[in-house]
């Protein structure tokens, strides 16, 4: 029997397989599980160069596989000077001078917003004043450069947003001349005098000022993007995750820098995109589809690194921001993808041109659930998307008949419980009729639908998210929303490793440990089936590996 090249035994690996959940090691050769079972099993597979690491009773789970990650965004919060530690005005005049004083006249100087990461709750109250600097305060921290404070991307936290700009800024904006919003929702602050003070407040959900009044403002380029990702694989191969789904949509530059990453040999990260595109009306969408997204068809082009496959296409959205931001393009901004605004009757459109050319269609749901279960009835009466896998995601309430419409239709789907419950389960609670149909995980699964999990990226660590899948708790009140709906310890593990696979479409080749699929997998700092509940929030990864190679380990903590 040919020899391992390295050997995982003495540890509890819990495989996500029905027949076999749970073993002691496993063998890994070219990349690939070759043997999985007790120490015994395993040990004849040891050879004088295979590398043998002891798990020493520590837990091992397949590589978490991120269903709605949004994973370029985490790595371009770190090239933006922080605020984080700023307890007054007086400290961040202290930041903003030190920037300054290493950049040239003229540049612009813009950091991340006041506040805790990853939320920035109530920022204003994390300062002595309760306030921004003024316009003037931040012209003596930096009286040759345009400065702006920037405000919370909305996925972030909840509005409202504040931003704060000096003089400069003001004036290369145009805000100082008179320019005001094309959105609504933004407030420019003014003073006694009437004129701007350098503050401005967004209200909007969806955050639109930085292609509104700040457009002027120097977005990420591809370079910055490119390290911006590079840096955010780290981080979320730090909590045990190997692969992620982005189906909400990649905007080209964003795809443009996976693939950066990709042609380097960087890329340890396995990365499923699908295309955010860009139309502004019919007639390009036809076009698109059939003429330029042919790569994008079925199961799409690429490897078992990065493949791209299908388009996501949003209902309603704010026409003037979407127009704005295709103004902006190659910027997105914090998104990564492109804001849009689809009429009900321009969706049903795109949906019968997405059959037609065999686009796999994904969506965000919120509360159109029905609307959308309506179109997609008709496309399959005409098309048939049974085998199509189209997705539904960020899904609020369902009742039984649409969780029986939606397995019928083999839809796929992404459920983000820290985003619904946990951060916005008060909005939501309000809005909906029978609370035991809200993000109902345990009904989706004993009904048997194809529902993968994903973080939103608010956070990343996808152990919060199975803390919040356990607990069901609304982060404003602490009330639990739906108990019935709460899933056990190893069906939240498998909606974030196996079932994510699914959404990926790659479950033959990632989601559990077994022989033949890649050796994905990552060595935790607790056991998430028995630690105490409120631990899971903050269980990380000991080592993470990708295809058998050793993607990230954590040097102060246990060493193979």
């Amino acid at each position: 029997m040919t020899a391992a090249e390295t050997i995982l035994h003495s540890g509890q690996i819990l495989t996500a397989c029905e027949d076999r959940p749970v073993a002691n090691a496993l063998a890994i050769s070219n990349g690939r599980i070759v043997a999985v079972g007790s120490d015994a099993d395993i040990a004849c597979l040891r050879g004088p160069s295979t590398a043998v690491i002891s798990l020493d009773g520590r837990t091992a789970i397949p590589g978490i596989v991120d269903a709605h990650a949004h994973l370029e965004r985490e790595g371009l919060k770190t090239l933006r000077p922080s605020l984080e530690s700023a307890r007054s005005v007086s400290e961040i005049l202290e930041i903003v001078r030190r920037c300054a004083a290493a950049e040239k006249h003229g540049r612009w100087i813009v950091t991340m917003p006041v506040g805790k990461p990853p939320f920035y709750f109530d920022a204003l109250e994390t300062l002595a004043e309760k306030r921004l600097p003024t316009r003037f305060e931040l012209d003596e921290a930096a009286p040759h450069h345009p400065v702006c404070i920037g405000g919370v991307f909305g996925n972030w936290g909840r509005p409202p947003s504040f931003i704060a700009l000096n003089t400069l800024a003001l004036e290369r904006t145009g805000i100082l001349s008179g320019r005001r919003p094309e959105c609504g929702g933004v407030e420019v602050c003014v003073d006694e005098s009437g004129q701007p003070n350098g503050w401005i407040i967004e209200r909007n959900n969806r955050p639109t000022v930085d292609f509104d009044l700040l457009r002027e403002i120097p977005g990420f380029d591809l370079a910055q993007r490119t390290e911006g990702l590079r840096r955010s694989i780290k981080l979320y191969h730090s909590v045990g995750t190997t692969a992620v789904y982005e189906g909400h949509g990649s905007a080209a530059e964003t795809i443009a820098a996976y693939r950066s990453l990709a042609e380097r040999g960087e890329l340890t990260m396995r990365s499923f995109l699908c295309v955010s595109p860009t139309w502004s009306n019919m007639s390009e969408a036809r076009s698109a589809m059939r003429d330029w997204l042919a790569y994008a068809r079925g199961a799409g082009l690429g490897d078992d690194w990065l493949r791209v496959a299908g388009i996501f296409v949003g209902i309603e959205g704010d026409p003037t921001l979407a127009r704005l931001c295709r103004a902006a393009l190659p910027n997105t901004g914090w998104s990564g993808f492109v804001e849009w605004h689809n009429r009900l009757e321009d969706f049903r459109e795109i949906a019968f041109l997405a059959a037609e050319f065999d686009l796999r269609l994904h969506t965000i749901v919120k509360d159109r659930l029905a609307d959308i279960l309506a179109i997609f009835r008709e496309v399959d009466d005409r098309f048939g998307i049974r085998n199509k896998f189209w997705m539904i995601e960020h899904v609020g309430e369902i009742d039984a008949e649409q969780r029986r419409t939606i397995k019928a239709l083999n839809l796929t789907m992404t459920a983000i419980p820290t985003y619904m419950i946990w951060k916005n389960g008060q909005v939501y609670r309000a809005k909906i009729k029978q609370m035991e149909n809200f993000l109902p995980l345990r009904d989706l699964v004993d009904d048997g639908v194809s529902v993968g999990v994903g973080t939103d990226n608010i956070p990343y660590n996808p152990f919060f998210s199975m803390w919040v899948m356990r607990m069901r708790q609304e982060r404003m009140t602490g009330d639990i929303l739906a108990p019935s709906q709460r899933v056990s310890a190893m069906t939240a593990l498998h909606l974030m490793t196996r079932d994510g696979a699914r959404v990926a479409r790659a479950e033959q080749s990632l989601g559990s440990i077994e022989v033949g699929k890649w050796a994905d997998l990552a060595v935790l700092s607790d056991d998430p089936l028995t630690c105490d509940i409120d631990s899971l929030k903050s269980i990380r990864s000991l080592l993470t590996m990708t295809s058998g190679r050793i993607c990230y380990r954590d040097e102060q903590a246990w060493l193979p």
